[in-house]
């Protein structure tokens, strides 16, 4: 438990004030989650003033998620050890100063050096961040409110960065979309400062060999992915990054059932449940993420429209999460049961990406709307009750490495993902033409017709294998999650939660 006789000393009127640190706890949140998709629309921008090659330009995004979600389970383990306050002020601290360096690359490799510091302060300060609003909300009914905002920021930050990146890219330079972070670092800072406490600080030692494992085996398989479309599944570097990439993942699970320190504890994934939640929620972020990164082509390169219309295009994702999410966590978790949350929305999704297959070049706005409200909406309705699925019934000293393991499936399958759709669009594509989206935009006549029109069919092949991430999410959810009987207790209600907390405590 929290000691309040050894919390850090800040002004009374703030300290520890529940609406404050949660406000402080939101906007660093949205910040690290954003950064992963900020730079999506901005990537013609980079590739032009930096020099970056096709090949290489992708790794503006991977350097970021691999080294955030690589080490997300390192990150929670120094919040328990070293204090979760202390750990996600670093980790801003050193989110703001790489966004900044990042800003100022005047050479690719500079910009890759500062994103995967990125993804090394925002993996301190987002697990210490769901860490802290679980010490500061540890009532039932307050503390689903508060889990129902973070997941609201955590699912809508992704088209959120979108949305930043093409206003920032069209009415500034792609180099905002690095600076901007600055700013908000600096008053997440000052705020969190004043605002946050301390938590009382546990005795052990750092997983360094576990980290070291979880975030090679996991860069290896990334890699193994990518390059299977680009190089065919029989290329050394495919075989050859796959294997590794696997034997490193089982290396790591042999450390930590006999690490006397784990970063993860087995124990955590022991739960059916809370296992469930965690793989139906990474599959949840594979079938969106694919979906953002190749909508985001489809509508410049293929529709021809502009960095800043293609970003706006995305807010209807961001606003139905945070409308969903919201009626979930203050109507819907009270009258209905948390599976069957799960269930309605995850199906939301799979159809919303279902939808998406039925794209053609000339295709309305309205049809893409429809596709992005459906997987936004889903998000909303199934991520509240996945989370808090997540968090349910661990201890506290757990509480690092539980909140690490959600944020980790989070970027673990978008990667992943990610990397499989780009892999299936590129083997469905790869003998129907000879360009690629960045020069389709240029052809014309009945070359750059056919050129599109294949383009658009392995998009939408792309978002079929997408629904298929969904589809599996919801065959995990109906088979592992209990259905609680009347007389149980269930996950919707506030009650359990109190009841878990107090009794862990």
């Amino acid at each position: 438990m929290v000691q309040v006789s050894n919390l850090q000393r800040a002004p009374s009127r703030w300290r520890a004030h529940p609406s404050i640190v949660l406000a402080v706890i939101l906007t660093a949140q949205l910040m690290v989650v954003l950064d992963a998709t900020i730079v999506n629309v901005a990537l013609p921008h980079i590739q032009r003033s930096l020099g970056f090659s096709s090949s290489s330009l992708s790794w503006v995004l991977n350097a970021y998620v691999l080294t955030f979600g690589g080490l997300l389970l390192l990150g929670a383990r120094s919040g328990d050890l070293l204090g979760r306050r202390r750990t996600f002020m670093a980790g801003i601290a050193l989110f703001s100063l790489s966004s900044l360096a990042g800003g100022f690359a005047t050479a690719s490799w500079m910009l890759l050096a500062a994103r995967a510091l990125q993804g090394v302060g925002g993996a301190m300060a987002a697990p210490a961040a769901l860490a802290l609003l679980t010490t500061i909300f540890p009532e039932g009914a307050a503390r689903v409110r508060a889990i129902g905002l973070f997941t609201t920021v955590s699912a809508a930050g992704g088209a959120t960065g979108l949305v930043a990146g093409g206003v920032l890219t069209e009415w500034a330079s792609w180099r905002w979309v690095m600076f901007v972070n600055v700013p908000i670092g600096l008053a997440v800072l000052v705020v969190g400062g004043a605002a946050l406490v301390e938590t009382e600080r546990r005795h052990g030692r750092f997983d360094l060999a576990g980290a070291a494992a979880s975030t090679a085996g996991m860069t290896a398989v990334v890699l193994g992915l990518v390059e299977a479309g680009a190089a065919g599944w029989s290329a050394p570097i495919t075989v050859g990054s796959l294997a590794a990439g696997v034997a490193l993942i089982g290396l790591f699970v042999r450390i930590e059932t006999t690490a006397a320190e784990p970063i993860l504890p087995m124990r955590i994934l022991a739960d059916r449940t809370r296992a469930a939640a965690n793989v139906a929620r990474g599959l949840g972020y594979a079938g969106m993420y694919g979906i953002i990164f190749f909508l985001t082509q489809f509508l410049q390169d293929i529709q021809g429209h502009s960095s800043l219309v293609t970003g706006l295009g995305f807010l209807p994702t961001p606003t139905s999460v945070f409308l969903a999410s919201q009626l979930t966590s203050r109507v819907l978790v009270n009258r209905l049961p948390a599976k069957t949350l799960m269930l309605v929305g995850t199906s939301m999704s799979a159809l919303g990406l279902l939808v998406a297959t039925q794209l053609h070049t000339g295709s309305a706005y309205p049809q893409v709307l429809a596709s992005l409200i459906l997987i936004g909406a889903g998000m909303g309705v199934s991520f509240v009750s996945l989370t808090t699925a997540g968090l349910a019934g661990v201890a506290p000293a757990d509480a690092g490495a539980a909140s690490g393991l959600i944020n980790v499936m989070q970027q673990l399958g978008a990667a992943l993902g990610l990397a499989v759709l780009v892999t299936v669009f590129d083997s469905v594509t790869s003998g129907s033409h000879t360009v690629g989206l960045s020069q389709v935009a240029g052809l014309g006549g009945s070359a750059g017709t056919a050129a599109r029109a294949a383009l658009v069919h392995g998009m939408d092949v792309t978002f079929a294998a997408g629904a298929g991430f969904a589809l599996a999410a919801l065959a995990i959810v109906a088979l592992f999650v209990p259905t609680p009987a009347r007389a149980e207790v269930e996950l919707r209600m506030p009650d359990r939660l109190r009841a878990e907390v107090e009794a862990a405590a």
